[in-house]
């Protein structure tokens, strides 16, 4: 199961991306397990040498109690600490975002964010990312 964020990749230009983990509650992974989750407005920033992802919105779980999570609390993301140096070097230079990208279950079954360090695009990217993709689906529909 895996829940992308399709219009990050439409808005940026990634350089990198790294995948890391999450701290979350039970009630936010079983809502996750069922795909409720939006990227709408979602970013990453470092603080006090930690990171952590902001706006990210995880449904309240249907059959959670009184115990249920809130909804768009900021959320701890598992970083080595040099991944983060590194990461937080790059930041400081203009123009650069943290995104998330999309959320995955590994193959141990734990949730994972894939983050991409990118830069925005200027609305004549946008046109231009637009046209490659019609150009090649159109060849796609050609061959077949």
């Amino acid at each position: 199961m895996e829940i992308k964020n399709r219009s990050a990749f439409h808005e940026y230009f990634f350089d990198n991306k790294y995948v890391a983990g999450v701290v979350l509650t039970g009630t936010e992974v079983k809502s996750l397990r069922e795909g409720k989750a939006s990227f709408n407005d979602s970013y990453c920033i470092i603080h006090k040498g930690e990171m952590w992802l902001k706006s990210l919105h995880i449904a309240e779980y249907s059959h959670g109690t009184t115990n249920n999570h809130d909804p768009i609390r900021d959320r701890k993301l598992l970083l080595q600490k040099r991944e983060i140096s590194k990461i937080e070097g790059k930041l400081k230079e203009k123009g650069y975002t943290l995104i998330p990208l999309r959320i995955f279950f590994n193959e141990k079954n734990l949730i994972k964010v894939e983050i991409g360090l990118g830069k925005g695009k200027k609305l004549h990217d946008k046109r231009e990312t637009i046209k490659k993709r019609d150009v090649e689906r159109e060849m796609k529909r050609f061959i077949k």
